[in-house]
Order: C-alpha cells, then structure tokens, then sequence
C-alpha cells in the first residue's frame, strides 16, 4: 500500500503545478488590472514588476499551511488514508473549478475554492465514517471546522459592499479634486496624494505582504502591530516629502509611481499569501506522508492528529520552484489575459463592444439609478450641478488611435491600488477572511461607477457584467463543495481505480479545454482585424472595406453549399453546426456596424464623404447575412421537426443555383481580395441570368403543387429558399454596383 501512497504523492505534486498555472491564471487580474488598464508603464515593464512581487513573496512565504492542514477539518478524526483521499479529491475539483472560470475569462476567488473543496470533501469522508460507525450526523460538528465556513459568506458579503462604496466614494472625491485634467494639480497636491496612497501601500505590504515571512520573527512581528498608528504617521510624513521632491526636483509623474508600487504590493501579497490555495493540500499531503512514515502504522489507523501542529512549515525548495512556475505562467497564460480583459473592459472609461448582454436585474437598477439621479438633481442647485458636471468633463485625445488608449487614467488606477491595499490591510489586522479577488475586482467597479464610466450608453452592459461576476463568486463555493464531496466519494469507493479513471478524466479535460480556448483565442484575433477603427483616407476605406466583403461572400459561398448539401442529406448534426457559423458571421457584420460611429469619427476632412459609402456598403452586406440567415435557420428547423425531405428534382435544382452562386462569389472573392475592380463589370452582366433561373425554379414549383407535390411544409421551404436565394443575389449585385460606381468615381477626381 505504500507503493500506491508515493504514487498518489507524485499525483499530488504534478496537480500543484496544474495548480498553479490556472490559479495564477485567474488571480493575475488582481494586481495587473490597474497598470495595464491605465497604460502607467508598458506592459513589459508591468509584467517585470509583478514578477519580482510574485518572486519574493514565493521565496519569503512563512509556508504556513494551517488552513489545508487544520483550518477547515479535525485531522485528529481522519485516518492518514482518509486525509490523502480528501487532498486528491480537493485538487482535481480544484484544477477543473479554475480552469473553467479561466476559460470563460471571469475572475473568481481561489481562497474561497480551496477551502470549501477542502469542506465539502471532508464532510462527504466525515459523513462515511458516521454511517459506517452507527453514530448520528449531531457528531459531525467533531470532524468539522464549521465556524471558518461561515465566517467566508459572511466576509464575501461584507468586501463585496465594502469594496464597492468605499471606492466609489474615494474616486468621486480624488476625481472632483483632480479632475480628468490632472496634470496641473498633481504638481500641487500631488504629494500629499502620494503620501496617503503610498503609506497605505507600504503599510499593506507590512501587515499582508510580509505578514508572517521567515525573516520576521515573532517580536518584530508583534511590535508592528502593537505600534500600526506610529507607522502610519511616520510613513506619511516621509513618503509626502519624498513625493514632493520627486515631483518638484526630478518632474516624475507620482502617480506612476504609485502605480508601479500597487501592482508591486499586490503580487507580493498574493504570492505570499494566497500560495496555500495551489500547493498548501500537496504540502499537507507531504507532510501526513512524512508523519505517517515514522510512526510505522498502516494508514487505515494511523490517525493525524499530528498534523496540527503549527510548526510544520514547507520546505524552501518547495517555496522557490512554486515562485519559478508562478512567473513563468504571469508571462504565458493565454487565459490570465482573458481573465484581466473582462476586469479592464468592465471597468473601461470609454464605450464600445460589451462582452455581457443586459438582463431584467440590470435594466432595472440602471433605471432605478437614473430615477435617482434625477431626483437629486431636483433639489441640488443647478449652479452646484454645474461646478460638479464641470470636473468631470473628459478630454479628447487627440493624436491616439482608439485602441491604444487606456481604458481609465492613472488617478483612478492609484485610487484602486490605494483603496484596495487600505480594505486588504484592515481586514488582515482584523483578521478578517477576505478574498483579495472580491476587494481588488468591486474596488474597481466601484471607482468605475464614480468616474461616471458607467453612463447611459454602457451602465445596463456593464451592471449585467459586475453581477455575472458576482454569481459566478457563489457559484464558485456551492460547485466547489458539492465536486469535492462527488470526487471524494468516488475516490472512497472505487480507491485506486477510480484514482487512475479521475487522472486520465482530468488530463483529458484540460486537453480539450486548451484546445477550446485556443481556437476561441483565434477567431477572437481574426475578428479584431476583421473590424478597425481607425480607418482615415478614402484609400483605406476602399481596401479595408474590400477585405471585409472578400470575407463576407467568401464565408456566405461556404455556408450556403453546406447547408444545401446538408439539407438533402438530412444531416441535422451540421446544420446545427452551420447556425454556429451563420451566427458567428452576423456577430462579425455586427460588429463593423457597432463601430461606424468611430469609423466616421476618425476619418479626415478629406474623406468625410466616404463615410455614406461605407455604411451602405454594411447596409449590403447585412441584407446578405439576412437571407442567409433566413436560409440556414428554416432548412435546420424543417429538419429538426422531423418534416418530409425535399423531393430529389428539388434538392437537384437547389444544387444548381448553388453552382451558380459559387461560381459567380469565387469571382468576386478574386475580385475583391486582388482589388481588380476593373473585372466588376463582368459579374454584374450576370445578374440577370441567375435571377432568370430563379425565377424558372420558383415557376416550376408552381407546376408541381398543381400536378404532383403534396407537401404543404416542403413547398413552404422551397419557396422561402428560393426567394430569399433571389434576395441574396440582389443585395450581392447592388453592393457591386455601389462599389464600381464609388471606385469610379474617385478615379474621376483624381
């Protein structure tokens, strides 16, 4: 049996590594969001500062594993063979729990995960071993920490509410302070801005960051929270000085600083603090493995009461190889960017595409919240309205393309470094639960909804988003548990074969969630350069919106063959693949709609007139996805509702409109990939004989339903496919048209 022990060590030990790609993954948005958000620095120089935080906090963690070790069950009532199957069914739910919140690129909050896994597999064991003794469940009070549980709902509550009005009101105060044009008043009070921020930030590092490191010993640990307030005040005064002279005698922006010392602060602490959610069960793991090789007993009886002692602590080639593979993943991880883009793009100054789509809870507060506002500006004077209005009026950027400016300033950046180290550090010395995800995530909401981010055309997108998040927290907790309890259950009683089943289960997953995600990652590239904004001369028009119909017409000729071949077929599988595509294809022509605003914005004087060129062209193309639409939908539900084929002379005349169809948009793919406009005219004369053949379909039909068609469903379809064919070819021929007429035209000018 020991043999099988090792074996489930070295398991344990490649999951804390799986561990620590995807809890880094998700919990790398905590102190990235506010420096790559604002732009304060380069992301490289981000990436560097928050490598050396995660680094240091790694390497001088105390390594205190109490809360797997003892923090949540009586190890004292588990059996060494218990306590390894509880480990193991906490870090495979673990993996999977995170690895699906990175992949739909939403933060959630790893303390909270580990230490209901760690609840919910305990109790499924605790549970077991009451029904195999007889004694009634009153006794599972004896295996289980309850307390912590509820105290972690309460603190989720609390940071939540916390989190968000404290930061909104601290950013609506810095904001009528600076304004939106800082630049001027940092000179002025910058300092004293400094000062309180970096004190806060320093001090977190103190009661946080280094809260328990193995080169503070337990005095000096002691005197810094016996004497909080001295430094406080002594640090305040230092740090307001050192602000002024930096801002004064070397003109160095304060703010960037704090910035750089925030997101420095944060990694550290999350380093060395929140290192016990990825490798705190395999080191407990290791440790009971230690304990239960010197006492010489079978693990069936060895009892781990020695497990909770508190002077265990992990090894520091533990600590420093976790550090490596921490830093390694802050630089790869395609899904810790998704996971930091939802945080950036909910909290964003600007508008522009939302990630989530409003529901009946948004809609309704942002209409309460506007019923509000208008209340208070009834009894506030509208001279104070004014004065207000007036500081947060936003500058236009001139000279940046839309997407390389920061999506908020670095006023409201430092407000969410501050604010969020000032929450984290009360809550410590508190010794409060919290979840630095929960305070550092509606801090930044919260700051978001103060900067007047959240206006008429954003609030109900951005709501949605924030209570999306929110659910997903919960959900986080109740899925962990009940995972936990299914995986120890089934480790329970399958042992070691379901050990190996769940193994071979998990790697498969993450297989294929990988591969997921690297495929979404893809169309999401190709999406962004199938849409710009920052289109300026009429030449740029002509070649951008060239490439857009070359793609258009291209992925229309594709899934108009597929779903004609698959509707003879009956194959229902690939036309419920072709509404993905068709689906795909509208969001992309939507899109390009969503962003003529700015289109039209950034074009210069010059071209302004091209503008109603470009929008008639979308006009076009959006009356081509609509009869596709129409075409690709009704084909899926005739078949889905398990109506007669179409007859084979049907099927047979579709396929040669189809082979008209292809023929005549390869063409105009050549056309309009090579810009060989001069060849326009060739395909136009064609027009009239494909709408000639359609028309001889539709006449046919007729003759069929007065002879031999009796299928009122299968004439409906044929019908629909055929006009809405006829309607595809028109809006395709007046897209040219427009285009040999605008091309045309411009050579004339010139």
């Amino acid at each position: 049996m020991e043999q099988v022990y090792v074996v489930m060590l070295v398991v344990l030990a490649i999951l804390a590594m799986l561990d620590l790609v995807v809890g880094v993954s998700n919990d790398a948005v905590n102190f990235l969001n506010s420096s790559i958000g604002s732009k304060a620095i380069s992301f490289r120089t981000t990436m560097i500062v928050a490598s050396l935080g995660v680094a240091i906090g790694a390497l001088f963690s105390s390594g205190m594993m109490e809360i797997a070790r003892s923090g949540i069950f009586v190890p004292s009532m588990f059996s060494f063979h218990d306590v390894m199957l509880i480990f193991l069914a906490v870090m495979i739910t673990d993996i999977l729990l995170l690895d699906v919140f990175n992949s739909m690129g939403l933060p959630t909050s790893t303390t909270v995960s580990i230490i209901f896994e760690l609840l919910g597999a305990a109790v499924c064991l605790a549970l077991y071993k009451i029904y195999m003794q007889g004694d009634g469940f009153d006794t599972l009070g004896t295996y289980i920490n309850t307390e912590k549980a509820s105290n972690i709902v309460t603190s989720i509550l609390l940071s939540v509410l916390l989190s968000f009005g404290i930061g909104s009101f601290v950013q609506y105060i810095s904001r009528l302070i600076f304004t939106f044009q800082y630049q001027k008043r940092v000179k002025y009070i910058g300092s004293l801005f400094g000062g309180i921020a970096i004190t806060a930030i320093s001090f977190f590092i103190l009661v946080k960051g280094l809260k328990g490191v193995s080169f503070i010993d337990k005095e000096t640990s002691s005197w810094i929270d016996s004497h909080q307030l001295l430094i406080i005040g002594i640090n305040f005064i230092f740090f307001t000085v050192l602000s002024q002279v930096l801002i004064t005698f070397f003109k160095v922006n304060i703010l960037r600083v704090i910035i750089i010392v925030g997101t420095f602060a944060l990694a550290l602490a999350f380093a060395g603090n929140d290192l016990v959610n990825f490798i705190g069960v395999p080191i407990a793991a290791f440790n009971s493995y230690q304990i239960y090789s010197s006492s010489g007993l079978p693990g069936n009886e060895l009892m781990m009461g020695a497990l909770a002692n508190d002077n265990i602590v992990a090894p520091f080639y533990f600590l420093a190889f976790a550090g490596l593979i921490m830093v390694v993943t802050l630089w790869t991880s395609k899904k810790a960017k998704s996971v930091i883009e939802t945080g950036v793009n909910l909290s964003r100054q600007g508008d522009g595409v939302e990630k989530f789509s409003p529901n009946t809870l948004s809609r309704f507060i942002v209409r309460g919240g506007v019923y509000l506002g208008q209340g208070i500006n009834y009894f506030l004077p509208q001279s104070i309205q004014l004065k207000i209005d007036k500081q947060f009026e936003k500058p236009e950027l001139k000279g940046k393309k839309r997407k390389d400016e920061p999506a908020f300033d670095m006023v409201r950046a430092s407000v969410n470094l501050m604010v969020a180290s000032i929450l984290i550090s009360i809550g410590t010395s508190l010794q409060l639960p919290l979840s630095t995800t929960y305070v550092t995530f509606m801090v930044a909401m919260g700051t978001s909804f103060a900067d007047r981010a959240w206006d008429r055309e954003s609030a109900v997108y951005r709501v949605a988003g924030v209570f999306n998040v929110i659910g997903g927290w919960f959900v986080t907790a109740i899925v962990a548990f009940t995972g936990a309890f299914i995986m120890a259950f089934i480790l329970k009683t399958g042992e070691v074969y379901a050990f190996v089943g769940l193994i071979v289960l998990l790697a498969i997953f993450l297989y294929r969630s990988a591969r997921r995600h690297t495929k979404k990652k893809t169309e999401e590239e190709s999406l962004v350069k199938f849409k710009r904004e920052d289109i300026v001369t009429i030449n740029e028009i002509v070649n951008e919106s060239s490439e857009q119909i070359a793609h258009v017409i291209a992925a229309t000729n594709k899934l108009y063959s597929d779903v004609v071949d698959n509707l003879g077929l009956q194959d229902l599988a690939k036309l419920k693949e072709n509404k993905k595509t068709l689906k795909k294809l509208e969001k992309e022509v939507d899109e390009l709609k969503s962003n003529v605003y700015y289109f039209i914005k950034n074009l210069d004087e010059t071209s302004v007139e091209a503008s109603k060129f470009y929008i008639m062209i979308l006009g076009y193309l959006q009356d081509m996805i609509q009869s596709l639409a129409f075409i690709t939908q009704n084909s899926y539900s005739h078949i889905n509702n398990n109506h007669k084929q179409l007859k084979f002379n049907q099927i047979r005349d579709l396929k040669t409109i189809d082979n008209d169809i292809e023929n005549l948009f390869s063409k105009l793919e050549f056309i309009f990939e090579n810009k060989s406009f001069e060849r326009l005219d060739e395909v136009i004369v064609e027009k009239s004989a494909i709408l000639e053949n359609v028309s001889e379909l539709i006449q046919k039909q007729i003759t069929r339903i007065r002879t031999v068609e009796t299928s009122p469903k299968n004439s409906k379809l044929y019908f629909g496919l055929l006009l809405e064919t006829n309607d595809l070819i028109k809006a395709t021929m007046n897209l040219l048209e427009l285009f040999k007429e605008f091309t045309m035209h411009e050579k004339t000018k010139k």
